[in-house]
């Protein structure tokens, strides 16, 4: 059996960049000289010499991260004491406040023993703890109380918004002033037409002179009419009464013969 020749080519070192046969011995040869040993002891020296500038880089990026997060805790909690501070400075002056303008609103009642309120007509009890409203009728919780009194103020407002009422004298004398004004009037003198009187309306009779801007003459003479028209007004009148003698019977106008 004939063998044929095949090229081998060549094997190419990253370490040393160069090519070399590609065969066992050639590369068994290579790797064990001098100079492919010191390219890899090189790019291994490069290799650790990048890791750790990259971990120190992370150490340098993680340090940094924890300085900002402690500066900003630092801040934040700065913040959140001056708005303590400040909130309970507000609420202390609120109270302040609200604890004067109660002290001055209710009133204490000898004669029943129970404090009144000017603003909202409130009654307190002292010994049961109760409030009493006029808009609930009863004795119930100061949340009930106000809230019933908040919603009875609300509706007046918006009543008065909407129609300012008038007192009982205004709305008799109104009352008054339109009874005389009915009395004064009276029925309207002399006949009531509902018709318009209209002088260009249509109707079935034959339209004025007035209506249509014309006169007769005194002394205008009667129109000459042919034979053939005369016939023709004698015919339509004959049977205008033949009609009108038809019709009698069926409209009730006159007894049937």
């Amino acid at each position: 059996m004939t063998e044929y020749w095949v090229s081998q080519g060549n094997k190419w070192c990253d370490f040393c960049k160069i090519y070399i046969a590609n065969n066992p011995s050639s590369i068994r040869n290579h790797e064990l000289g001098q100079r492919h040993k010191d390219n890899v002891a090189k790019r291994l020296d490069a290799m650790r010499k990048q890791n750790v500038a990259k971990e120190k880089e992370q150490k340098e990026a993680a340090r940094a991260l924890e300085q900002i997060e402690s500066k900003a805790k630092r801040s934040y909690q700065k913040d959140m004491a001056t708005f303590r501070e400040a909130r309970e400075s507000n609420a202390n002056a609120l109270a302040q406040e609200d604890d004067s303008s109660i002290a001055n609103d209710w009133e204490y009642d000898n004669t029943s023993g129970y404090y009144y309120s000017r603003s909202t007509g409130i009654h307190y009890d002292p010994n049961s703890g109760f409030y009493y409203s006029d808009a609930i009728g009863k004795w119930v919780t100061q949340e009930e109380a106000f809230a019933a009194s908040q919603v009875s103020s609300d509706s007046k407002q918006k009543g008065s918004v909407l129609k300012s009422p008038f007192s009982v004298s205004e709305g008799a004398q109104v009352i008054e002033n339109k009874s005389a004004a009915k009395h004064q009037s009276g029925p309207p003198p002399g006949p009531v037409v509902s018709a318009s009187v209209n002088p260009t309306r249509t109707s079935k009779c034959a339209p004025s002179s007035v209506a249509v801007n014309k006169r007769k003459r005194q002394d205008e003479k009667p129109k000459a009419v042919s034979k053939e028209e005369a016939a023709a007004l004698k015919a339509r009148e004959a049977a205008k009464k033949r009609v009108e003698e038809r019709e009698k019977s069926l409209l009730g106008l006159y007894g049937s013969r």
